[in-house]
């Protein structure tokens, strides 16, 4: 069972890369953020013609999170994150395929820091880890996927040094990613590459994809179960170069069934 994670950085707009990716590697379960679009515009037609039902939150023009799962409905257990009912933001999605939980997370940028957006990147990450915590204790097979916007160290990224003042390298949800580790969640892509990073993100601005300076933003967590499972993981970075992609490249992790 592979399931993956993709910020496409605007569906609509990506269609064709993704549907590149999907036609190459066929994962079982994708996790899409950042889609751009409201949960009506979602092109559902065209992603269930590459063999995918999907499940949506989409918000205009910003956010938005979507489940896709290969020839199956997910089944829904969640929209949005818990403990702030006043959040609007779509950022959170959960559900079940093939008897693994599967949460797609897209968190706060942040950015600027200090600030408001840093603030609620923190009260967000405070949030996220106790639904964590509640999933844990559930013992139900978890998968949490999706874009962090945190690197984790300064070995997950090319160079520190125009990132000094960035939200994503900040102490405090570093802190915070580190914990869900502590609390017994498995970095995928951290334990199959425990010495060499798997860069997820390059951005557009300063010819950073052709020059390799990447980051690692978007993680793939297991819960212990699912953690037994694993195989291997991975970032399938050559999307990353196709015309029109997306900034980041899809991650994913490979389970035994």
């Amino acid at each position: 069972m592979r399931i993956a994670t993709y910020n496409v950085n605007d569906v609509r707009k990506r269609i064709g890369p993704l549907r590149a990716w999907l036609d190459v590697t066929a994962p079982d379960v994708v996790c899409l953020q950042e889609l751009k679009c409201q949960t009506g515009e979602f092109p559902r037609d065209a992603v269930r013609a590459m063999g995918y039902e999907s499940l949506v939150l989409g918000q205009r023009s910003w956010n938005g999170v979507a489940i896709l799962a290969k020839g199956v409905e997910p089944l829904e257990i969640r929209r949005g994150l818990p403990g702030d009912p006043g959040d609007r933001e779509a950022r959170y999605l959960e559900a079940a395929v093939h008897g693994v939980v599967i949460g797609c997370c897209y968190m706060p940028n942040g950015n600027p820091q200090p600030g408001p957006k840093f603030n609620y990147k923190l009260d967000w990450f405070r949030r996220f880890n106790a639904h964590a915590a509640s999933l844990l204790a559930s013992g139900h097979p978890t998968v949490l996927a999706g874009d962090y916007n945190v690197v984790p160290s300064d070995a997950d990224i090319y160079s520190t040094r125009s990132f000094l003042d960035n939200a994503l390298l900040q102490p405090a949800p570093r802190a915070a990613y580190q914990s869900l580790l502590d609390a017994g969640w498995t970095d995928a892509l951290k334990r199959q590459s425990p010495d060499a990073p798997l860069y997820t993100f390059w951005s557009y601005l300063r010819n950073r994809w052709p020059r390799g300076a990447g980051l690692r933003i978007d993680h793939l967590l297991l819960s212990p179960k699912v953690a037994k499972r694993m195989r291997s993981a991975g970032v399938d970075q050559a999307v990353r170069g196709l015309e029109g992609a997306s900034d980041h490249a899809p991650a994913w992790v490979e389970l035994e069934n």
